[in-house]
């Protein structure tokens, strides 16, 4: 039992936790490993000799006047023959063996100190990294363990990378020193401790700040940041003094800034946008490299807005299975709905026709004499244009409930007198018709009569016919 203490230095140093925190698993193991040796109600109590490195097992009773609990508790006089300075209230120790503890008590003991010993090593590891959400760590793979990643973040802890958390551009092997953010410290749970990532936006940004200096002094800030990991990251950031252009400084020369980034990230696409206070502004940014022809708010308090492209430029605006405007909604926190022109034109010739008016309101038969509650009547049968009451049969009009035979007649009077105009503008064209038809006749019947009535005018050629008959009948009388 005197080795005991040293290997409780030992663990503790290579758990990087503190000595007592160890003493006290020991302890609380042993209790446990007790308990279940004796099986009694006992009261028992752990002690730690540093000197000689024992763990010494005892069981306590209370000294009282009277005894109810003989278990737990013991009178005055019986407690001074095993301590001369015992007094009421006190307590007496009475020594356990522990070379009694058995096999199985001494598993339970193992148990409970491995138990409490990695609730301590959480602790420390929670209380060390939990301020540090969101920084960039180096570290160095460890071991794989179905798709993720145990790696060594210092020399006493290790953090885990999940696979969910990996680029599909990405793999790593075993030894490979990798650069990640410090997602999350979970303390407890199946996968409790440092959760590292490389497809979070944060690790986007923490690489900006180490390649572009205007960043990491607070020049130029990252407003927002959209990623799809292993695809395209969308980032918009601000400058803060007018001499220093946002975009420029993150690109960098010849794209030099940039470049280095999207190689740590395997190849990964890199839109670096303007932020800008203005939503239709900031959305026209977002959606690059698409042209965008204009942009409307549909609904500011849902942030809600609809942008109109060009036929040509509809793909590229929606990108690869919608993934450009996927990431522009993302950056900029905003619904987009994204139409060309020829579907915003088909869409605004659908409200047109639907805002036609069918027909004439009904309520216009007021001016010609319908009563306003017939009118009422014809409302609530579901009735409302002129159209469609000239188009029933008396007998449908009269079937309505509330109708009778003589709103029946008010309503053909009023329906007759509102189509009266129209049909005194068709009526002309039967008299102008008619006339034209008895013209042709008259023409006809001219061209037909004309034959007979011309005797009259040639006198002259009829006087000159019994001349020339005459002179024959001289001739045959001179013959004769």
């Amino acid at each position: 039992m005197g080795t005991i203490y040293q290997s409780i230095e030992m663990l503790s140093k290579e758990k990087g936790i503190n000595p007592q925190v160890v003493i006290d698993a020991v302890k609380d193991a042993m209790l446990a490993a007790a308990r279940k040796q004796f099986k009694g109600n006992e009261e028992l109590i752990a002690d730690f000799d540093e000197k000689t490195g024992a763990i010494l097992i005892s069981a306590v009773k209370v000294i009282v006047e009277q005894v109810t609990d003989p278990v737990r508790e013991i009178v005055l006089s019986e407690a001074l023959d095993y301590d001369r300075t015992a007094q009421l209230g006190g307590l007496i120790k009475f020594p356990k063996k522990t070379e009694a503890l058995g096999r199985i008590s001494a598993q339970t003991a193992k148990q409970v100190i491995m138990q409490k010993v990695r609730e301590a090593e959480r602790d420390t590891i929670f209380n060390e990294f939990h301020n540090r959400v969101g920084e960039l760590v180096n570290c160095t793979v460890k071991r794989m363990e179905m798709g993720d990643l145990v790696c060594d973040v210092s020399s006493k802890t290790e953090a885990r990378l999940p696979k969910r958390e990996q680029s599909r551009l990405e793999s790593f092997q075993i030894g490979d020193r990798v650069r990640c953010v410090i997602k999350s410290v979970e303390r407890s749970g199946k996968n409790s401790g440092v959760i590292l990532s490389r497809a979070d936006c944060e690790f986007v940004k923490r690489l900006f700040e180490q390649e572009v200096p205007e960043i990491y002094d607070n020049t130029v800030v990252i407003r927002a940041c959209a990623r799809e990991a292993g695809e395209r990251t969308k980032i918009a950031v601000a400058s803060r003094d007018r001499d220093v252009d946002s975009v420029g400084a993150c690109v960098g020369m010849k794209g030099m800034r940039v470049q280095s980034i999207i190689r740590e990230l395997r190849g990964e696409k890199i839109d670096i946008i303007e932020h800008s206070e203005d939503p239709v502004q900031f959305a026209t940014h977002a959606l690059s490299p698409a042209k965008i022809s204009r942009v409307s708010v549909l609904d500011s308090n849902d942030r809600h807005m609809e942008v109109i492209v060009d036929d040509n430029q509809l793909s590229l605006a929606i990108g690869k299975k919608g993934q450009n405007v996927r990431l522009a909604a993302k950056l900029i926190g905003w619904k987009i709905d994204i139409k060309s022109e020829e579907e915003k034109r088909r869409e605004v010739e659908a409200q047109m026709a639907q805002l036609q008016v069918s027909g004439a309101p009904l309520s216009v038969l007021i001016d010609f004499g319908l009563p306003e509650n017939v009118v009422e009547r014809l409302f609530e049968a579901g009735i409302g244009t002129v159209e469609r009451l000239g188009s029933m049969t008396p007998e449908e009009i009269q079937s309505i409930p509330g109708i009778t035979a003589k709103a029946l007649e008010s309503i053909q009077y009023s329906v007759n007198a509102y189509y009266g105009p129209y049909e005194d503008e068709i009526a002309p064209v039967a008299p102008a018709a008619e006339a034209s038809a008895n013209e042709v006749s008259a023409s006809e019947v001219s061209e037909s009569v004309e034959p007979a009535a011309e005797p009259e005018v040639p006198a002259e050629p009829t006087a000159e016919v019994p001349v020339e008959a005459a002179e024959p009948a001289a001739e045959a009388e001179t013959e004769a």
